[in-house]
């Protein structure tokens, strides 16, 4: 007998949060993070798609202080942490979630097995953890962050990040996956240093970036940049790439 696939709605008050912690674990289905679209007074909103013998997702929400925690996960599906690299795939239920721009958030975004798209632009994020055992990741970072922390993470798909314009301070990206295409788009007036390998892929780094020596690259401007990035990015079979944009 099929699965019927039901829908929660996600909608948690403000409660004069000015930062957080977001921790979502969708299980095995698909997950989009984004920004609210209007004025909300809210923290967090969203549609939760489950499985009707999954049972409904699991939401708690505490505030002390200015500071929220909000954890959102799904039921009956544990952290798939070993798949084959090979096993890329998609989730069969759909999370959407759409976060309040004004709160300072530090995101954790986790799939078994789905797709996650976190579009940031627009929303004030002080880190990223994301990762999923086997499907795509992209991720687009805010303009005018500040020493960001950001790892993304795949057992076998591909993983696209792209880093907001303006982004001051000491930065560290990691974008890895077992076995798919990665590419890391950095904006032209960022310093970084680049450290990039593939097992079975090919490695393409841009030109401004000169080679120091086997897979590390380097910005003229990096030693005496106030405003940079340090790069990690790799894949175990697929092409790895970093691009200016």
């Amino acid at each position: 007998m099929a699965d019927h696939v039901l829908v929660e709605t996600l909608s948690e008050p403000l409660n004069g949060a000015t930062t957080a912690e977001i921790d979502i674990d969708s299980g095995t289905g698909n997950l989009t993070v984004d920004a609210l679209p209007g004025d909300e007074r809210v923290l967090a909103a969203g549609t939760l798609q489950y499985g009707e013998r999954q049972g409904r997702p699991s939401q708690t929400v505490a505030a002390n202080q200015g500071r929220a925690t909000l954890t959102v996960k799904g039921r009956g599906t544990g952290r798939s942490w070993l798949r084959f690299p090979w096993a890329a795939c998609t989730g069969a239920t759909e999370w959407q979630i759409h976060l309040n721009p004004a709160v300072a958030s530090d995101i954790r975004a986790h799939t078994g097995g789905g797709n996650v798209k976190l579009n940031l632009a627009g929303l004030a994020v002080s880190g990223l953890v994301a990762d999923t055992g086997g499907g795509n990741l992209d991720v687009v970072l805010p303009d005018g962050g500040a020493s960001l922390r950001v790892s993304a993470r795949t057992g076998a798909g591909n993983v696209t990040v792209e880093i907001g314009r303006g982004t001051t301070g000491s930065n560290a990206i990691d974008a890895t996956s077992g076995a798919g295409n990665v590419v890391v788009r950095v904006p032209s007036g960022l310093a970084a240093r680049v450290r990039a390998t593939s097992g079975l892929g090919k490695v393409t780094v841009d030109s401004r970036f000169g080679k120091i020596d086997r897979s590390t690259y380097r910005s003229p401007d990096y030693d005496g940049a106030a405003d940079r990035a340090e790069i990690t990015v790799h894949s175990g079979a697929g092409n790895v790439s970093v691009n200016t944009m």
